[in-house]
């Protein structure tokens, strides 16, 4: 059973084939999420509170969902889970880690930040169609997510 309305991704990753192929992926599995990004944690976190160029709340809707690259320039993305899970307004929102590590400890801190999922990212992009497949199933269609709108 799919959402009646469309969940906000927000894709933070500084490399970018990696967006374009996830953007592939989701209109592969027309997922019912539209896909926004950011290139590092700094203007994730600009996103996220509406800052600069993210003011306009009708252009920078708060999304229902963070994909979360670990390693970016500026503010990488374990200090980016540190200061989303610190702000009552933002913690709410599911962190979903997408990282070309498999390291046991980023999978142990991101965790331990709060981060509600860890995936190393896939080597194709037939596999990757399939994790963006079961990420929607579960986060889009499964899990009930809190409103955007409740503060």
């Amino acid at each position: 059973m799919a959402r009646s309305t469309a969940v906000t991704i927000l894709m933070a990753d500084d490399d970018v084939d990696d967006r374009d192929l996830t953007q592939d992926a989701i209109r592969r599995n027309q997922l019912n999420g539209e896909l926004k990004w950011v290139e590092d944690g700094e203007e994730l976190l600009d996103y996220l509170n509406q800052r600069g160029r993210y003011s306009d709340p009708g252009a920078s809707p708060r999304p229902g969902l963070i994909l979360l690259d670990l390693n970016m320039p500026r503010m990488d993305g374990r200090e980016a889970i540190k200061e989303i899970k610190a702000n009552p307004e933002l913690r709410r929102i599911p962190i979903i880690v997408l990282s070309t590590s498999s390291a046991d400890e980023d999978v142990l801190s991101s965790y331990e930040l709060g981060a509600n999922c860890f995936i190393t990212k896939p080597g194709t992009f037939e596999k990757l169609v399939e994790v963006v497949r079961v990420l929607g199933e579960h986060w889009l269609e499964t899990a009930r997510l809190p409103h955007a709108s409740v503060q």
